[in-house]
């Protein structure tokens, strides 16, 4: 798969306007989960995809890791391209502007020399974007806080009870609606390899305010005993 049509956001777990900083410390956090002698990953991953998933993480790093290579990617896939996207350097302020002006949302990167060392998104785009309104329900509550089990059917029940519709979802994780629903009803022949599941799984909990980790790891687990069913 090339880099137009890989997400290497979704490999690095991190957002499209994530700063240097957090894609540096992604970069490190993935290096680490899937390398060394994690018992815990190794029961969930053979040695093979635990080494097929570091290529995809050193193959993403090299590119988001370098400002040009990112900008080239992001244009390339239309990331980032919904705003006006401010450049500061230690010496002037330009800005570039998108041919569609379809957002009011604002990335600001300080760049001082060439390396980006800020990125911030307005606040209040973020939690209209982001923000849950539903009522809080004590018993359902107390089951997420307690499950370790987190299946595709549940992960439905909570997006429900937390009232995300699925195309809400689609819009928030920018993963499709087609493969959250297999993700959903735990379609193993609709789902990609695990490392896009776990990314999708990853995203899905953050915009329903769960624990990514967490979650992402009880559902690759799930995942991996139901295909060993088959």
């Amino acid at each position: 798969m090339d880099a137009e049509k890989k997400n290497y956001y979704e490999v690095l777990e991190i957002e499209i306007n994530a700063n240097p900083q957090q894609i540096e410390s992604a970069y490190i956090r993935s290096k680490n989960a899937y390398s060394g002698d994690s018992v815990a990953l190794y029961s969930l991953m053979t040695q093979d995809e635990c080494d097929s998933i570091l290529s995809q993480v050193e193959e993403a790093y090299s590119v988001l890791g370098f400002p040009e290579k990112r900008r080239e990617y992001d244009r390339l896939r239309g990331f980032n391209q919904n705003g006006t996207i401010k450049v500061r350097n230690t010496t002037q302020m330009y800005t570039i502007s998108t041919l569609e002006d379809r957002s009011k949302d604002t990335i600001e990167y300080e760049n001082y020399g060439s390396n980006l060392i800020e990125a911030k998104v307005s606040k209040i785009t973020a939690q209209k974007k982001f923000g849950l309104d539903y009522t809080e329900n004590v018993e359902m509550e107390k089951r997420i806080g307690n499950c370790i089990d987190f299946s595709g059917t549940f992960l439905k029940e909570i997006r429900e009870y937390k009232n995300v519709g699925i195309e809400r979802m689609a819009e928030m994780t920018r993963i499709s609606k087609t493969h959250l629903t297999a993700l959903e009803n735990e379609e193993v022949s609709k789902l990609p390899a695990d490392v896009y599941v776990r990314g999708y799984v990853y995203q899905y909990a953050k915009v329903l305010k769960l624990n990514p980790e967490q979650v992402a790891a009880s559902y690759l687990s799930h995942l991996k005993k139901l295909k060993n069913q088959k």
